[in-house]
């Protein structure tokens, strides 16, 4: 089976990404509209969507020389990934060189994730890195998603195949259906966006945090063996916390390196990296998720 999708994931991802001033609507807050994805294989909504529309209503409100270098944000409640999303962005603070901005997405009337971002002029100041890993395959030599999935007869094995607005390739085996070697609680992927991206920085920031929310959990389930084909297992991300170090270009490979230093009480922590080609740590990333599975399944 291959059920290319009838409209391009990149065309989705920027219409997504192009919010609506609501008729220049405002209250106390800055008020926003966002899209749904009526092509969403899962009918709740992706984490990661909301988490970049949210920095984009943010962005929107600061001057142009800032740029997003962190967030903060809590899931409340699970979203309808069809469905409209109004923001609320409230201005904290303007100071000479930072910016804080708390945003809030809401459907239904009710709010699905609360988020506090901080805006930064560049500036210059001292500097060093962790370094990239060392004997890492390059992206070209690893098999795509499309690859992997699209043979499959399944709505999300093929939304994964060709839905996705992002070329993301495994270092290593991938737990889609199983967990093939060392049970360990680290990944690496490369990824980037399918097509070109608008110059903006802030915008590559934001889709940035779009994709970091696609394997950023699998650390966790790789080290206890759980695959994302186990039945009955249900995963949600919690809270997402990001930071970005450097000028980044989201639509040219980048390193993605995750490890899960603990899990517990039903909930895993993952922090990732994210490596450019040439080594250079472009933004660092950590979540908690929920992580449940049918009594009785547990791997050693």
């Amino acid at each position: 089976m291959n059920a290319k999708p009838e409209l391009d994931p990149m065309e989705t991802l920027l219409q997504i990404l192009q919010l609506s001033d609501a008729g220049g609507a405002q209250t106390d807050e800055d008020i926003f509209v966002g899209l749904g994805d009526e092509n969403a294989p899962r009918p709740r909504l992706f984490g990661g969507q909301v988490l970049a529309q949210s920095l984009v209503a943010a962005a929107r409100t600061v001057g142009g020389e800032h740029l997003m270098h962190s967030m903060h944000g809590y899931f409340l409640r699970p979203g309808d990934a069809a469905a409209p999303l109004t923001f609320g962005v409230q201005r904290l603070r303007d100071g000479r060189s930072f910016s804080a901005r708390r945003t809030h997405a809401y459907q239904g009337g009710v709010p699905i994730l609360s988020m506090i971002a901080s805006f930064q002029r560049p500036d210059s100041g001292i500097e060093h890195q962790d370094a990239m890993p060392e004997g890492i395959p390059a992206p070209e030599t690893l098999p795509t998603s499309a690859d992997l999935l699209g043979s499959i007869n399944h709505p999300v094995a093929q939304a994964w195949a060709y839905e996705r607005p992002f070329d993301i390739r495994h270092v290593g085996n991938n737990i889609y259906f199983d967990v093939k070697g060392e049970k360990v609680a680290h990944t690496a992927v490369w990824l980037k966006t399918l097509g070109p991206m608008p110059e903006d920085q802030n915008l590559h920031r934001a889709a940035l945090a779009y994709a970091s929310d696609y394997t950023l959990l699998e650390p966790s389930l790789r080290r206890h063996g759980i695959s994302w084909a186990m039945p009955g297992i249900s995963v949600a991300s919690l809270d997402h916390a990001m930071w970005w170090h450097r000028p980044l270009q989201v639509d040219d490979w980048l390193l993605y390196v995750a490890e899960s230093p603990s899990a517990s009480e039903a909930r895993g922590l993952n922090l990732g990296r994210f490596f450019n080609r040439d080594g250079v740590l472009v933004a660092t990333v950590a979540q908690e998720g929920m992580i449940r599975i049918p009594e009785g399944t547990l791997a050693d």
